[in-house]
């Protein structure tokens, strides 16, 4: 972890300087026909390939002291792709558990469940809030203990999620970032607070 010294009205601090550099996987057959895809292990389109693959020169100036992954295929794919085939898997990163919508899209859900979202509706079979918190914030000690920058690749609302707990909000919150796939968010510090320095870049 990078720090910076400094000294206020006679008093040393220090703060964090690391950067979180999040990809979300490239597209798939149901990332773009909007189906929530959790468990179900499926691999990039074409698209989502070539796309996937130019994320290597945006990312070839940068240097991680650790980059992780979701295990699932659509995420290993793309770290391989972006240039980082030893990606660590962290079983931690999945996709949010979407149990009985899996494979369905919000349009759908909404037919039954008026206003239905992840982030204000109970998910049956799936994943709480609470439970994605806790696993995500796991994710975010571990990151906190690397002296350096991190890479990780991952879903999109396991990548929101675990961005509203990098700010300190509660993870519904994570309802606010939009994530599209195969971008570039960077998060990091600004005097000492946590903050967003880059989102959704393409």
């Amino acid at each position: 972890m990078r720090f910076v010294f400094c000294e206020d009205e006679g008093v040393t601090t220090h703060e964090r300087q690391d950067q979180l550099f999040l990809i979300r996987h490239g597209e798939t057959e149901w990332s773009r026909s909007g189906r929530h895809t959790s468990t179900t292990d499926l691999p990039l389109t074409a698209e989502g390939e070539r796309v996937a693959a130019s994320l290597k020169a945006r990312l070839a100036d940068e240097t991680f002291e650790l980059v992780l992954t979701s295990p699932r295929e659509r995420a290993r794919r793309t770290a391989e792709l972006a240039g980082f085939p030893e990606a660590e898997v962290d079983e931690d990163l999945v996709e949010w558990d979407y149990g009985d919508y899996e494979g369905i899209t919000t349009a759908e859900i909404r037919e039954t469940v008026p206003g239905w979202t992840v982030w204000a509706n109970p998910v049956p079979n799936g994943e709480t809030p609470a439970q994605i918190a806790a696993r995500l914030d796991r994710v975010n000690a571990r990151i906190a203990a690397v002296p350096g920058d991190v890479l990780v690749f991952g879903h999109s609302h396991a990548l929101r999620a675990l961005t509203a707990r990098w700010l300190e909000l509660d993870v519904t919150e994570g309802r606010h970032f939009v994530l599209n796939t195969a971008t570039v968010s960077v998060l990091g510090w600004d005097r000492g607070s946590p903050a967003i320095h880059r989102w959704n870049n393409e």
